[in-house]
């Protein structure tokens, strides 16, 4: 298969790096490339069309393990259509459940901040400011207690399936 593309080819053709090629194949999303005589991965042209959904499919927040679950479905012969409406149903019922929880959020960061200029100067295991906020114990949602174990808050959010981008406009 000489006549086919080389990594580099269907980069610039599918709009991402040969990395994410790679990426893609070690996580089977995108079969074995064939080697030529030189050894050097060659494509057909269907990898770049397979890459563009690749694309899409993560910019609708789906993980690499359900888009191969899709995959896999159109290539038993069967439309995947039916499974994407489901995932996606799912995906915008946890983005849903997510943004309320990052108003939550937001609405006690504004309140803090408010009572910032308020706050006389109290004892504290370690910041006031964030103490004062929360009896001991009080709960915290789901989403803002998984965010704090995977490193905390920017101003943007992003989990591994959620795309959030900037959300200070909210």
């Amino acid at each position: 298969m000489n006549s086919g593309l080389k990594i580099g080819e269907l980069a610039r053709l599918a709009g991402v790096t040969a990395k994410a090629i790679r990426f893609y194949e070690r996580k089977r999303v995108l079969p074995p490339a064939e080697r030529a005589a030189n050894r050097y991965r060659v494509y057909g042209r269907d990898a770049v069309e397979m890459l563009s959904f690749v694309k899409q499919a993560t910019g609708l927040g789906l993980t690499l393990a359900e888009i191969r679950d899709i995959i896999a479905i159109r290539q038993g012969g069967g439309p995947p259509c039916v499974h994407v409406h489901h995932l996606l149903q799912d995906k915008a019922r946890e983005l849903d459940r997510k943004l309320r929880d990052l108003i939550d959020m937001r609405r006690q960061i504004r309140r803090s901040l408010a009572a910032w200029s308020r706050a006389g100067r109290g004892r504290a295991a370690v910041c006031q400011h964030i103490e004062r906020g929360r009896a001991p114990g009080a709960a915290r949602s789901r989403w803002a207690t998984e965010r704090s174990h995977e490193g905390g808050f920017g101003h943007g959010t992003a989990g591994a399936s959620g795309e959030w981008n900037d959300v200070r406009g909210v």
